[in-house]
Formats: structure tokens, sequence, C-alpha cells
């Protein structure tokens, strides 16, 4: 049959028949169809059975109008005999009153057991013969508290004159009668407190009971309220039902008067259905536009959102527009190379990948460099495995290459590694010499505690000499940047290998003796934020940054941000002409 569907003109008397189907022809003979048995029914429905129907509703919808006004009376005059404005409303007016009271009550009875505790606490006193004054209230009542201490002041200045006079002196005799006249005084005072204090009862025990009379009458509305609610309830559930039952007939009535009226409506097929001359769905334009729009959303959100996730290092953008420091040169991937051969790329002066990329990092250095020879350089990474001592290997060489004489230092105490790449031993060193004495007289080239090794010709290598757990002490200590400052007269640069600043604080504490930095980061492994923090931390300490070296891009993106492909290019070139 199709999916059929019937839908009203707005506003109109047309009612609008829509078929689907997959084959036309069936679909306008489903719709032609089901217009005709439609018509059909609406004509079988309206004879002259609904005339009865009409009067029978009528007449019935009568009586149930009139019994829903007597139930509606009838609520309403118990209302009005009961005096019930509203029983939920009552019930709260009557429900508050009793809480008022109640509340009421429980203080003045409160304050009636108070009262009879403290009376009764009066004639225990009297009878035990005790001084009322303990009691407390009757020691703040009145004027009691200004006559017991005049009372204790005469009494006090008796006992004073009494070592000077004997008793019959008239100074003695005058304080004598004073006194008893205060202590008459006071028994008045007493007595007037006591009269008091059962004054104050009698009123409580009024107070109460007159409250408890309050009590008992809302009681007793709450009760009678309770017993009117179930009259009241049924009389209005009564009225309720009555005037459903009214409105449902009314309704039924309208119904069945508009179904006799139909036959007096023109109802007849305004124009018949043909079949369509071309196919409704699916609409291959529209999935067409939809599944274009839907892929460059996905692929543009995607590289969006990787973009905004993914917050690493990944290009030479990152470095030179985020973090905002030059780019010295791109070093390519050499992890296919063995540990021995690319830390001493520049030593043993091969032709090797990666050499032209430490070469260019030497001329960008030079370049952006403000200081002359002698000077320091600082190199760290933001977290281990950056690569940072595979530059100041091929650092060091490059200069060492170049006629300078260069010394390597490895201040990474923690984990030192720069005797491993040049097979050697690691027992003379920075540590050695501290705990020597750190003295840094004479020629440091031939401290034994130092224990400086030539590399090359212009390359020598200064271990850490150890481990320690605690560099600080070595590094704050002003007997290294002495060291540091005796070393640079000796060489003419001083390369320093250090920790990573993510890890440790060291590098900020080298940092203070170096002249200069350059940061090692590794593509795709250290976050951006990270490294735009400590970079800000380097340049807070008023160290010269010279800029960042990015390690360990592959050949493909290396081509895409530098002239490497023209290298190999001109490599390829050179060589034939050799």
């Amino acid at each position: 049959m199709g999916s059929l569907s019937v839908e009203p003109v707005r506003n109109t008397l047309v009612i609008n028949v829509s078929v689907r189907h997959p084959d036309a022809q069936a679909a306008a003979l489903v719709a032609n169809r089901y217009v005709r048995e439609f018509m059909t029914y609406l004509i079988e429905r309206v004879g002259g059975i609904n005339e009865t129907a009409v009067d029978f509703l009528r007449n019935r919808a009568e009586q149930l109008r009139r019994e829903s006004e007597e139930a509606d009376q009838r609520l309403q005059a118990y209302m009005k005999a009961h005096n019930l404005v509203s029983l939920d409303r009552s019930r709260d007016l009557v429900s508050d009153r009793l809480k008022t009271i109640s509340g009421t009550l429980t203080s003045a009875q409160l304050t009636r057991l108070n009262f009879e505790n403290q009376y009764k606490q009066v004639q225990a006193f009297t009878a035990e013969g005790r001084n009322l004054i303990e009691i407390q209230f009757i020691a703040e009542h009145g004027s009691v508290p200004s006559l017991k201490s005049q009372l204790a002041s005469l009494r006090q200045n008796q006992s004073v004159l009494a070592d000077r006079y004997f008793e019959r002196h008239p100074r003695m005799v005058e304080l004598a009668n004073s006194i008893a006249i205060v202590e008459e005084q006071l028994q008045k005072a007493i007595q007037l407190a006591i009269a008091d204090l059962g004054t104050r009862l009698s009123e409580a025990r009024a107070s109460e009971k007159s409250l408890q009379v309050e009590f008992d009458r809302a009681q007793a509305d709450s009760l009678q309220l309770g017993d009117l609610a179930v009259e009241f309830k049924s009389l209005e559930n009564q009225a309720q039902v009555s005037k459903s039952n009214y409105l449902q007939i009314l309704d039924r009535l309208n119904q069945t008067t508009t179904t006799k009226n139909l036959e007096k409506i023109p109802l007849h097929p305004l124009d018949p259905a043909v079949p369509a001359g071309a196919p409704y769905a699916p609409n291959m334009k529209t999935i067409v536009r939809t599944c274009i729009g839907v892929g460059v959303l996905v692929f543009v959100g995607v590289a969006v959102g990787l973009s905004f996730i993914d917050d690493r290092i990944k290009s030479a953008w990152d470095v030179e527009s985020f973090i905002g420091v030059n780019l010295l040169g791109i070093i390519p991937d050499l992890s296919a190379m063995k540990d021995d051969e690319k830390y001493a790329l520049l030593v043993d002066n091969k032709q090797a990948p990666g050499v032209e990329a430490f070469l260019s990092v030497y001329s960008s250095v030079k370049i952006h460099s403000k200081l002359d020879f002698p000077k320091s350089i600082l190199v760290t990474s933001t977290i281990p495995g950056e690569g940072k001592t595979l530059v100041s290997c091929n650092l060091a060489g490059s200069f060492a290459r170049h006629g300078k004489r260069t010394l390597l230092i490895d201040c990474d105490l923690r984990r030192p590694m720069l005797h491993r790449h040049f097979k050697q031993q690691n027992t003379t060193g920075v540590i050695t010499w501290f705990e020597s004495g750190a003295t840094t007289e004479g020629e440091l080239a031939t401290n034994p505690s130092l224990g400086i090794i030539r590399i090359s010709e212009n390359l020598s290598l200064l271990c850490s000499g150890g481990r320690s757990k605690s560099p600080t002490e070595i590094l704050e200590s002003p007997a290294f940047a002495q060291l540091l400052e005796r070393l640079k007269h000796e060489y003419e640069l001083v390369v320093v290998d250090s920790p990573p600043l993510g890890a440790v604080t060291d590098s900020l504490l080298i940092a203070e003796r170096t002249d200069e930095v350059i940061y090692v980061c590794r593509f795709n492994r250290a976050y951006r934020k990270h490294i735009r923090l400590y970079i800000k931390a380097l340049k807070n300490g008023k160290n010269e940054v010279l800029g960042v070296v990015l390690n360990g891009l592959s050949p493909r993106r290396i081509e895409y941000y530098s002239n490497y492909r023209y290298y190999r290019s001109y490599k390829k070139y050179y060589g034939a002409q050799t």
C-alpha cells in the first residue's frame, strides 16, 4: 500500500491526501481509491439516525445541567451554613493559631515552673535558716544588690576600726548603728522580693490557665473542621462529577450535530490523483550536497579540533609564532644511526646525514649571538629524551671544527651521559673537583681533580665526576661560578649540557652562570605551553636565549620546513664532481 498521509489545508475545507509508493501508477490508484471510500463512509454516516441521537443528547444535556447546578447549590449552602470561605484556608488558619498558642503555652509553662522552683527554694532556705541572699532572684531584686554592697562596706570598716578602737568608742557605736539600720533595710528588701516572687508566680499560673483554655478551644475547632471536611469533600466530589458528566454529553452533542450537518456540505474530489512525472524520494541532488557539506565540515572540524587538543610542538611556526623565539635549526631524526656515530658527527669530520643540519645550527648561533668570544652557552630542554645532549656534542664539535678552542661540560650531575658517548671514564669531573676543595688556582686544563679530557684537536670534555643526589649545593656555590669564569679564559667557548627544565630546576641555576642559552625541542614531544613557560623563566632571569633547535623531524617534514632538499640535490652534484 505504500505510505499514506492525510493533512487538512489550513483555513479551508480542503483535505490533501498524499500517497508514496515505488510505483507511480500504484500511488495514484491508492490515492483515488482512498478518497472514494472516505466519501462513501461520510455519506453513509449522515442519515436519519442522527436526528434521534441529537434529540436524546440535547435532553440528557439539559438534565445533567440541572443536576450540576443543584450540586453546586448544595455545596454553597453547606459552606454558608458552616461559615467556610475555603476549607483549606480555614484549616491553615486554625493550624497556624494552634501552633502559635502551643508555643506560647509552652513558654508560659516554663516560666511558671521557673517561678515555682525559685519559690520552693525560698521556702527551703527559710526552713533551713540559710541566707536568702544566696538565691539569685532575691540577690538581683530591687535594692538588694546595693544594700548588700553597702552592708559589706560597713562591716569592712568596722573590722578595720576594731583594731584601733574599743566597742564603746563613739565611732564604733555609730558604725554599729549604721550596720543595724542597713540590715533592717536589707531584710525588708528581701521580704519585698519574696512577695514579688509570689506575685509573679500567681500571674504565671493565671496566664498558663488562660492559654490552656485557648489551646483547648483551638483543638476543638481543628477537630470540628476535620469532621466537616468529610461531608464537604463528598459534596464537592458530587458537584465535580455532575459537571464532568454534563461537559461530556455536551461535547458528544456538538460532535453529533456536526456530523448531521455534513450532508449540507458540498463534498466532492477537487482534482484526481495522477502519476507523478519524477520520483519524490530519494532526492539525489540533496543527498550529494549534504554528503559533501558533512564531509567538508568533518574534515575541517577534525583538523581544527586536533590542533586545539594536541598542544605539542610540531613545526617551525610553533617555535617562532607561538613561543616567540628564533628557530636556530632543524635536526633530522637520527634514531637509525648508532650512538657512537651520531654524537661525534662533527668530531669525526664525516659526511653523514645530519652534519649539514648541525652546521646550520652553528651558523645561526653565530648570527644571533651578540657576544664575542670567549663565552659560555647552556643547552637545555623541557623533558628528557629531546636530544639536548646530541645537540650539545655536535654544537661543540662544530665550533671546534671551525678552529675554536671548545670545552664541553657535563652538568647533568644526576644522570651524566657525555662520558659514555665519548667512551671515557667518569672518575673525575665537577663533583670530584668540588669535593677536593674547589680550587681554581693554576691551569685548570691540567688540574687532576677536574680531569679535563682532550677529545680532538680543539675539543675537550669535562665530565660530571660521578652522580649527586643534591647537585644544587654545587651549582649554587660561588666556586662553581668562578670555575666557569676561569674556564672561559682558558677556552674560547664553553658548552654546558644541563638537565631538562621540566624535570629539575638545575638548569635555571646554571643559566645564571652562563652567557647564552639554546633550547632543544623534539618534534611532537613537549607541549608548547610548557616550553613558553620555561623560556619565559629563562628570560626573566636576564638570560640571552639564542633560540630553539627543533630535533627529530622526518626528512619529508624537513623538506617542507627548510632547504634540506636543495642541499641533497647539491650534495649529489658535488659528489659526482669529486
